[in-house]
């Protein structure tokens, strides 16, 4: 009845299933002592990051407070979290292509490159439907983003060919990154062409999108079959994307508008991991000294 989005009602509920494993009974009965020991229990036992300690005290709340009235509880108001702000990991360019130039099937390689193309989340590529190219003014409409806001975003000449030669491996009418289904396995023994157009005829039927768990296995098994010796993961290829683009003198703002930021300040960390922007700097402050003393 709030609004709330799904991913977050299926995290509020996994929130409340894990205080029962941990009280080992029924939540409802807990007094606000026993929810302080587990709030407790998460920081000093678990070593929760303080996303999840806040994410946990908002289904909580959601929980004692709004569904069982206990209005009179002051515990969550105790529960303070303080972020600790580290630089994301990025890659070079010749990393990234290093990288996604190991995925060698097709139908994982292509949103793979779609989103350090246009700065994708993974759920945001995968959901593309073909209706959300723009092919006259060269964008893709990301619908339904983070906090369910839409947006454009460039999407290069090269982008939009290798799109529609995807497309043509399954011609799905509604998506761009149709699942392949629980049923592949069943025709490993026919011969290629055949297995291709079994293929291709599933894709094409497919009710649903590719799987975010998929493509994220995909993404970890280049990783580990890769010489990069660095932390990646799929949004390692949007953050990447921002800082490459900053790098090409695109305005720190056209960045945040098509990552989809709510301000600047989540844009700005990016601006911490150019290269180009440390020689500039080291440039200009060379200038500077250089007028101190009357030099050019």
């Amino acid at each position: 009845m709030k609004g709330l989005r799904d991913r977050t009602v299926e995290a509020y509920v996994a929130m409340v299933r894990l205080l029962a494993q941990w009280c080992a009974g029924d939540p409802a009965e807990l007094d606000e002592e026993r929810v302080r020991e587990y709030f407790l229990h998460l920081v000093r036992e678990k070593g929760l990051a303080p996303q999840t300690v806040r994410q946990a005290r908002a289904a909580l709340t959601a929980y004692y407070v709004e569904m069982l009235g206990r209005r009179e509880w002051r515990v969550f108001s105790t529960v303070k979290t303080k972020d600790k702000h580290k630089l994301p990991v990025v890659l070079s360019k010749e990393e990234v292509r290093q990288l996604l130039g190991a995925v060698e099937e097709e139908r994982f390689a292509v949103p793979l490159r779609l989103i350090y193309l246009c700065g994708l989340r993974l759920s945001e590529a995968l959901h593309l439907e073909v209706g959300d190219i723009d092919r006259q003014r060269l964008r893709l409409h990301v619908r339904d983003g983070k906090g369910g806001k839409d947006r454009y975003v460039p999407l290069p000449q090269a982008g939009l060919d290798m799109l529609a030669e995807h497309w043509k491996t399954h011609r799905h009418p509604r998506y761009l990154f149709p699942a392949m289904g629980h049923a592949w396995r069943a025709t490993e023994r026919l011969d290629p062409v055949e297995e291709a157009r079994a293929q291709q005829e599933r894709r094409k039927q497919a009710t649903h999108p590719m799987s975010t768990s998929g493509m994220q296995r995909v993404f970890l098994l280049a990783v580990r079959g890769s010489s990069l010796n660095k932390k990646a993961t799929i949004h390692t290829l949007r953050h990447s994307y921002a800082t490459h683009l900053l790098e090409e003198g695109v305005s720190l703002r056209y960045v945040s508008a098509y990552l989809g930021h709510s301000s600047l300040d989540q844009t700005l960390v990016y601006a911490h991991l150019t290269e180009v922007s440390e020689e500039q700097t080291q440039r200009a402050t060379s200038r500077l000294a250089a007028a101190l003393t009357g030099g050019a």
